[in-house]
């Protein structure tokens, strides 16, 4: 008796490769999650476990890092774009160290470069700065 084939050899192999694809990216993007959300919470506790410490500065730099998202829309709904933006200062310190942190909006525009004064830091988290 002759061996029955049913041309379909390719179609099966699809429907063992593809779900064993699926799989395998579910966990690499849950793994990827996970990580950022422990390295988070490291950071979070690091600062915490941190001194405030107040130090003269000089502000030596300021820059903008602006996020856009584009959302796509359908048939029913236009599509629109939606963006974060989030402002930075770097900080020069009597030691020569530079330090860059992440600033509330309402302060960068009140930061010029080459302004001294006191900075209040704790961690990685900006507290303020005082113009001398």
């Amino acid at each position: 008796m002759m061996g029955y084939y049913t041309g379909f050899g390719a179609f099966d192999a699809m429907f063992t490769i593809v779900p064993v694809i699926v799989v395998i990216g579910f966990i690499i993007v849950f793994g990827a999650i996970l990580v950022r959300g422990v390295q988070g919470a490291a950071q979070w506790k690091k600062n915490n476990d941190s001194p405030v410490l107040t130090v003269e500065a000089e502000v030596v730099a300021k820059r903008l890092d602006v996020q856009t998202w584009r959302h796509a829309g359908d048939e029913h709904h236009m599509g629109h774009t939606s963006s974060r933006t989030y402002y930075y200062a770097t900080f020069q310190v009597e030691s020569g160290d530079r330090m860059e942190f992440q600033v509330p909006d309402t302060e960068y525009g009140l930061l010029v470069e080459g302004d001294r004064g006191k900075l209040t830091f704790q961690g990685t988290r900006y507290q303020g700065f005082r113009r001398q």
